[in-house]
């Protein structure tokens, strides 16, 4: 993979998102509907930090469907050519974050997603649409 390169106006470097991150980005909250995740948001995060391209919000229900989620990401990101790959979080499953470098994946249980509203936090950066497969 071919990363392109930019620098912002304090002479940090940061790379410039390519096509394989949105993809990653869609698969993932693809594969947390498939697990019936609730309220997925893809933001499109670049211009706004510099440690990734996109996040992938999720809630779960419960603390079972929150590692479901997160396991079947891992194992996406993993097989996809991902090889640092870390997941924070998943034992207790109140929020797992799954960080392949150009996509971060947070899984929350419903009252902390609200809790820390990252979407107001982020909420200036660009929602990427996206559908769930078709079955």
């Amino acid at each position: 993979m071919t990363t392109k390169r930019k620098t912002t106006k304090k002479g940090a470097v940061r790379r410039k998102a390519d096509s394989r991150s949105l993809e990653t980005a869609v698969e993932c909250a693809r594969i947390a509907d498939e697990r019936r995740g609730d309220e997925i948001v893809v933001l499109h995060i670049e211009e706004k930090i510099l440690v990734t391209d996109y996040f992938v919000l999720v809630s779960a229900s419960n603390k079972r469907q929150a590692q479901a989620i997160a396991a079947d990401v891992r194992k996406y990101l993993k097989d996809s050519g991902y090889k640092d790959v870390r997941v924070e979080g998943y034992e207790e499953a109140s929020w797992v974050l799954i960080d392949c470098g150009v996509v971060i994946v947070h899984v929350f249980r419903e009252d902390l997603r609200s809790y820390y509203d990252l979407e107001l936090l982020w909420g200036d950066a660009p929602k990427v649409a996206w559908e769930a497969k078709k079955k």
